[in-house]
């Protein structure tokens, strides 16, 4: 495990680490933070997008297959394929990883919503389907450290080449370095590096925060369960979790019946925000995204992520959410404001 400063620099020195080049390809989800993109572009790597999966808003590894497929015979197959566990539900990392062995690819694991998550019963984070891991430590997620993030792997040699990079490209190391040091204090630069380093003081707030980290999933997913009972009769569809998931309950997301929802996305938004209800959209399709629609990309590839875009609505969702706070939440959604009823 490497920590850094973020959960960005573990993206940017994962694919560093892995061997990406100018020229090469990423794949990942549209329906992510941009920052999963932007550490490829960091590389002067090309992106790509695949579609999401219609139920659990991951990558969808039908989609990934059949890209893939065309990709072979146009000779672009992608470097790396970052799986995001949006909301904290993991991908199907059996599948990519399958599709990984047959068609060369590495696999990085978005994993900044999932800390304290499972996939199959194991962590998530034990890289058993991936290369390399990524957490966030990020103020608004499970843990923190203020800002941090974290690269996992179980290579030795990816694990030493990640901790160069996050530090100035420089090793202690002597087995490392081009020939033995020249005293105690010797140290070699051995390629360009970044100071991505975690602070102590982070570093001690989050093994504080590590100690509470099963309480925090376990709340989450508590006030997770109790919305789905609260909102089984208004026209949003709750979050469905795929039985190989253990959810960290990141985001609770919901999405608008719009075919049965007396007004549309916007208005339900903004009249919720105005009746106090801290709603959000996780997230802008990263294709929608100016710098990212100057590549070119045709939202018509991607019909999921736009149905997705058109209904997903974020509730309030944290631990210290009160049962009560929970119950206004829901009773706002259901409460006239003005003359009409959201749904």
């Amino acid at each position: 495990a490497v920590a850094t400063n973020s959960a960005t620099s573990a993206l940017h020195i994962a694919y560093l680490a892995l061997g990406l080049k100018p020229g090469d390809y990423v794949w990942t989800t549209p329906v992510t933070f941009v920052a999963t993109s932007n550490a490829a572009l960091y590389c002067g790597a090309k992106i790509d997008f695949v579609d999401i999966d219609s139920r659990t808003y991951n990558l969808s590894v039908d989609a990934l297959l059949e890209k893939l497929l065309v990709a072979e015979r146009d000779g672009r197959l992608p470097k790396i394929v970052t799986a995001v566990h949006l909301g904290g539900q993991s991908c199907d990392m059996a599948g990519i990883h399958a599709l990984s062995q047959r068609f060369g690819f590495k696999v990085v694991e978005d994993a900044s919503h999932s800390v304290g998550g499972k996939y199959r019963g194991e962590h998530i984070g034990g890289c058993h389907y991936s290369d390399i891991c990524i957490f966030s430590f990020h103020p608004v997620k499970i843990i923190t450290t203020g800002e941090g993030g974290m690269a996992l792997t179980n290579s030795p040699e990816l694990a030493a080449r990640l901790s160069r990079l996050r530090s100035h490209g420089i090793t202690r190391v002597a087995s490392e370095m081009t020939h033995l040091p020249d005293g105690p204090w010797y140290y070699q630069q051995l390629e360009l590096g970044f100071n991505y380093r975690l602070t102590e003081f982070q570093a001690a707030l989050g093994l504080s925060q590590l100690s509470r980290l099963d309480e925090f999933v376990e709340r989450r997913r508590g006030l997770a369960e109790k919305y789905n009972e609260l909102l089984a009769d208004l026209w949003v569809t709750t979050p469905w979790e795929h039985p190989d998931s253990h959810s960290a309950m990141h985001l609770y997301i919901v999405r608008l019946k719009r075919d049965r929802a007396k007004l549309g996305q916007s208005e339900v938004f903004e009249r919720l925000r105005t009746a106090g209800v801290g709603v959000n959209l996780h997230y802008i399709p990263v294709y929608r995204q100016p710098l990212y629609e100057a590549m070119g990309f045709d939202r018509r590839d991607f019909p999921q992520a736009e149905a997705y875009y058109s209904e997903a609505m974020s509730l309030p969702l944290f631990p210290g959410l009160t049962d009560a706070q929970q119950l206004e939440v829901v009773q706002r959604m259901k409460a006239p404001i003005g003359h009409q009823t959201i749904f």
